[in-house]
């Protein structure tokens, strides 16, 4: 069997995520000579003929410094002003770098609905494609320029795995501050470094819930976690390493790179929305389901039907996502509701024929739905 870290070693298609910290500091705004490491490094994978998508945090930080900023806002307007100023410098700092390297790159900035209505998500998949079809280096990021809480996908480790899975790449490696997964706090002893998770159940013992300490970016441990656990069950394999070693990182020797935590992928990938829906998706509200409903949507693969549905909690909208949760309260599977919340009290329990007209269509469609157990 071919080793996660070969499999890394030797990927066509691969995608690559850096962290805001990587990149720049509080006080300094973007790090010219860090970055120019992280290019070298990017520009030696690409020069043996893979394909290289970069995943880069660092556009509000970078606007922190030239908008006189000593922090990250907590408003989303100040945020977006600095997402605005920072896109540039990071868009122009990336740019001169590669162009040591006679790289050309390009900007692709996306949102939620870039990576889940299928009109959106077919356009940014034909756009990346057609980029590296054209030898050129895609550089994304999140729009933090016009993303709201409603259309934001969150953190750059989640967009970078929906991308990973959008361009069907052949392994994600996700840099970071620190080397690797711990089973603990690395700053306190007996922390011990994971070298590989070939199961993803092994995460439940692991502590992962302290946020990164320097401030500039949204995610922390916990979130890469969650992304290379999306890839990673949806057959990407996964690389954790530290930013400072991503030459080592992106290596193509044929036994892999000897670094940071490697997660083995493992079952099947999932149309594009299907997998948002799965990780991603920001949840409304809960849909209780009878026994009989569970069965048709698990087993059948059918749409829900209001006679199948006997509760509702939330406060939703239709096109919103809501859990679907069988009669014991676990969550059995998740979809896109057809109905606002107000409206279900008065169908849900009915069978579709004695619904009124207007009414008779399916709660969650089997398009729109994706099974979680």
């Amino acid at each position: 069997m071919v080793s996660t870290r070969a499999q890394v070693a030797a990927a066509a298609r691969l995608v690559v995520k850096v962290g805001s910290s990587a990149l720049t500091s509080l006080d300094g705004g973007l790090d010219h000579a860090r970055l120019d490491v992280l290019v070298d490094a990017l520009a030696t994978r690409y020069a043996t003929g893979s394909q290289v998508i970069l995943v880069s945090s660092g556009a509000i930080a970078a606007g922190l410094a030239p908008l006189g900023l000593s922090r990250r806002p907590r408003d989303l307007a100040s945020q977006q002003a600095a997402a605005s100023v920072g896109q540039l410098q990071l868009a122009h700092a990336y740019s001169a770098s590669f162009a040591r390297h006679d790289v050309i790159i390009g900007q692709v900035l996306l949102t939620a609905d870039d990576v889940i209505r299928r009109a959106h998500y077919r356009n940014a998949q034909r756009t990346l494609v057609r980029l590296l079809s054209l030898r050129t280096l895609p550089v994304v990021n999140e729009n933090d320029t016009v993303a709201t809480d409603e259309i934001r996908v969150g953190d750059n480790d989640r967009l970078a795995a929906l991308v990973a899975h959008l361009v069907g790449a052949e392994a994600l490696v996700l840099l970071s501050d620190v080397d690797g997964l711990y089973d603990a706090d690395p700053r306190k002893p007996g922390a011990t470094l994971l070298r590989e998770v070939d199961d993803l159940a092994e995460l439940a013992a692991v502590d992962v819930n302290k946020p990164g300490a320097s401030g500039l970016g949204r995610g922390g441990m916990a979130t890469k976690i969650e992304a290379a656990t999306m890839a990673a069950s949806a057959g990407i394999p996964v690389l954790l390493a530290a930013a400072d070693d991503a030459a080592l990182a992106l290596d193509t020797a044929a036994d892999g790179p000897k670094l940071g935590t490697a997660f083995r992928a493992g079952g099947q990938r999932l149309s594009a929305r299907r997998f948002w829906l799965r990780h991603a998706a920001d949840v409304r509200g809960q849909l209780d389901l009878d026994a009989g409903a569970v069965a048709a949507v698990l087993k059948r693969r059918r749409s829900l039907l209001a006679a199948g549905v006997h509760g509702v909690r939330g406060d939703f909208v239709a096109g919103d996502v809501v859990d679907l949760v069988g009669p014991y309260g676990v969550v059995v599977a998740r979809g896109v509701v057809a109905f606002d919340a107000t409206e279900l009290p008065n169908l849900i329990g009915r069978r579709t024929r004695d619904l009124p007209p207007e009414f008779r269509r399916e709660l969650v469609h089997a398009d729109d739905l994706v099974p979680l157990r």
